[in-house]
């Protein structure tokens, strides 16, 4: 009796039925991946290959061309050129634009959406990408090359969140352009963008005042927000403390006036707040990972190397 029981019970497990998950789109490889800090007047002339690209502008402007046609890409902006596509662009009115650019196979069909796709990214899709990067860093050597070379010491699984991060980055975009409908909870729904429009005035604030400098409490008096809430909303949003992420916007604006070689060292460090070029020095160093005088050369000798 027991050993019948025990078959059928073996059977019932054997029994059961899977489901498998449907894969809407699937990135096949990774070709290349950059975060390009351009010189002023930067001009791709441009190129054409069998596989996506994707080009987010995370400062500046670039006047993007894509086949036979004509696009200004903002801050903030994403363009997608599809296999075959030739595309060239070149940096606006004189700006140094920061760059990523991002290139795989996807034979998935859904990725016909994105086909000349130009997309303003929400703060979660500007997150994500931020993601693929840093994950980038740790799976490859940085800066990164053509063909990319992997790090002896990666994190185990870097190179799988980096197709995870990129695949959940597009299926968000994918939905916004309207090919599934969102269902989220309208209370949750409507939290999320209340936290996320508080995180967006926070960057605008420090923004607007990244020559200088602001305190928290002038923050929080200026937004009439507490700020015990405005520091835990806007690190869960940005994953970084308000304070870091201001360091940071100087630190890009220092490069951005590097790059664009209209101010010394010294007056860029009275600019963005510092108490003196030491102190610019130092904190360029630790968010860089080289002085100004280093990133200087490093710019010119890629602008160079560009042009021949």
């Amino acid at each position: 009796m027991m050993e019948v029981r025990m078959k059928q019970e073996t059977k019932d497990r054997m029994s059961y039925q899977r489901t498998r998950l449907k894969q809407t789109i699937v990135i096949d490889n990774i070709i290349t991946m950059y975060y390009f800090e351009f010189a002023k007047n930067y001009v791709f002339p441009g190129e054409q290959h069998d596989f996506w690209e994707l080009v987010y502008v995370d400062k500046g402007e670039v006047e993007v061309t894509a086949g036979t046609t004509q696009h200004r890409l903002r801050q903030g902006m994403v363009v997608f050129h599809e296999p075959d596509e030739f595309h060239s662009f070149y940096a606006c009115e004189g700006t140094a634009p920061n760059i990523v650019v991002l290139t795989f196979d996807c034979r998935s069909e859904a990725m016909k959406r994105f086909a000349r796709q130009i997309v303003h990214l929400e703060d979660t899709e500007r997150n994500l990408l931020a993601e693929i990067v840093k994950e980038g860093k740790h799976a490859f050597e940085f800066p990164f090359r053509y063909p990319l070379k992997r790090r002896q010491d990666a994190p185990a699984g870097s190179e799988q969140l980096i197709q995870l991060y990129l695949q959940t980055f597009l299926i968000r975009l994918l939905r916004r352009l309207g090919h599934v409908e969102m269902s989220k909870p309208l209370s949750f729904t409507a939290r999320e963008k209340d936290n996320e429009t508080l995180a967006r005035r926070v960057i605008g604030y420090l923004e607007e005042h990244v020559e200088g400098n602001v305190s928290l409490g002038e923050i929080s008096e200026a937004l009439h927000v507490a700020k015990t809430r405005l520091k835990e909303q806007f690190k869960r949003q940005t994953g970084l403390s308000v304070m870091s992420y201001y360091n940071q916007l100087k630190i890009g604006r220092a490069k951005s006036l590097i790059r664009e070689k209209t101010y010394n060292f010294s007056e860029i460090a009275a600019m963005l707040g510092f108490s003196g070029p030491h102190y610019f020095s130092k904190a360029f160093k630790k968010s860089a990972g080289m002085s100004p005088s280093e990133y200087a050369r490093s710019v010119k000798a890629r602008s160079q190397t560009d042009s021949e």
